[in-house]
């Protein structure tokens, strides 16, 4: 996230490297101030039960079935909840695999994790986490299979690595790992880091021969690698990337479809002024770095607009500073969010979307039993369509503060 060049991304997941003494002042600030929805958008409220506690920096979560719940800490962990209670042993230990994640400010770590569409027969799941790079960058962010044992176990030495990403920086790293309703592999990848998209002739987010600053879209079911889909836009182009779906990111850190529609949605983290909701589509450019959100960046006036897919809702830094994407409401339990996009920014506000024609209009959600001064850093949905909250009480996972929340009726 941002506010300015020097707190560009400020959670624990996103951005540039800031004075913490600086960022806690401003995260004071952000959970005094008031939520802005738009005119006329009803407060929706509801509460949230804590489904687990005592977690560093959950990251995702999933549900492999028989009422199991698995979530990623940013440290390296997939811990266990079973029957309600959070197991001492991990499912599996990457950090061998890993950087070294820093115990305050970090964007790096154990970021995503998912099922395979047809796990309940393969047992096989997929994570992105950021490993040790060649000299001269940062890190390189890896996606890689994994399967489940008959026992229930993992081996940490069987992974397959799917993908890896060269990262310049630490910071802006996508992370997020997602199949869609056609069973693709979705993986979000940041702009690389830094501040402005500095990396490149024209930055990464408008350029279509890298990774970085995109959405790719692969297919993993091969012995080896991935395979590109041939329905990918830019397959067969010169100087295009074949595995890139949507482009023009900063910093799209999570996304999700929607089981009813099928469409996706994705937050990306802005830079100086702006956070945004996209939906996307196949092909789309959402505007970085010419535009932050539908404001123009570079140049800071006059851009060029035309081809750009502009986001379906956006809101200041007089609001929040890093926005973490949600999902649509598809549960039962909840009336009042059904079919509405849940939403958050990091510094403890929640958001609601809901079509009106053919915009999208934004309201607030109050939830009872969330804490003050909590940090959002992701949002989960189990096979009935409830929705989760992945939260941390401090700036970084050196700590055990991280809780598990399910989203209820109030």
């Amino acid at each position: 996230m941002k506010i300015r060049s020097s707190f560009n991304t400020l959670p624990v997941l996103f951005g540039t490297l800031f004075s913490l003494g600086f960022a806690a002042l401003l995260f004071l600030s952000f959970t005094n101030a008031a939520t802005g929805g738009d005119a006329g958008m009803p407060v929706v409220t509801a509460k949230v039960s804590v489904i687990a506690n005592g977690l560093h920096s959950p990251t995702a979560i999933t549900f492999p079935g028989n009422g199991d719940v698995w979530v990623t800490e940013q440290t390296g962990f997939i811990r266990v909840i079973k029957n309600g209670k959070l197991l001492a042993d991990p499912l599996l230990d990457l950090r061998d695999k890993m950087i070294k994640v820093n115990g305050g400010y970090e964007e790096r770590g154990l970021l995503g994790i998912a099922l395979h569409p047809k796990f309940k027969q393969n047992k096989k799941f997929y994570v992105f986490y950021s490993a040790p790079a060649a000299k001269g960058l940062d890190h390189k962010g890896v996606v890689a299979e994994y399967k489940l044992s008959a026992n229930g176990s993992v081996n940490p030495g069987s992974g397959r690595v799917i993908l890896s990403i060269d990262e310049p920086e630490g910071n802006h790293n996508g992370g997020c790992i997602q199949f869609g309703p056609d069973g693709y592999l979705y993986i979000s990848s940041g702009d690389g880091g830094g501040q402005g998209d500095k990396h490149g002739e024209f930055g990464n987010g408008q350029n279509l021969n890298t990774w970085l600053g995109k959405i790719l879209r692969v297919d993993v079911n091969t012995a080896n690698g991935y395979l590109v889909p041939k329905s990918n836009p830019f397959v067969g182009k010169a100087d295009r990337k074949p595995e890139i779906w949507a482009y023009g990111f900063r910093n799209p850190y999570r996304l999700s479809f929607d089981k009813l529609t099928g469409q996706l949605f994705a937050g990306d983290v802005g830079q100086d002024q702006w956070e945004e909701v996209d939906l996307i589509t196949k092909g789309a450019n959402y505007g970085w770095k010419i535009v932050e959100a539908e404001q123009c960046y570079s140049p800071a006036t006059g851009c060029d607009i035309k081809g750009i897919t502009m986001p379906i809702s956006a809101y200041s830094h007089k609001e929040g500073i890093s926005v973490i994407g949600g999902y649509v409401y598809n549960g039962k339990t909840v009336t009042a969010l059904k079919r509405k996009y849940l939403f958050a920014d990091w510094v403890g506000k929640v958001y609601y979307l809901q079509k009106a024609g053919k915009a999208w209009q934004r309201g607030d959600v109050k939830l009872q039993g969330l804490p003050e001064n909590i940090r959002i850093l992701g949002f989960g949905e189990d096979p009935a369509g409830e929705l989760y909250m992945l939260t941390n009480e401090e700036m970084g996972p050196a700590n055990a503060k991280g809780t598990v929340y399910k989203v209820q009726k109030n």
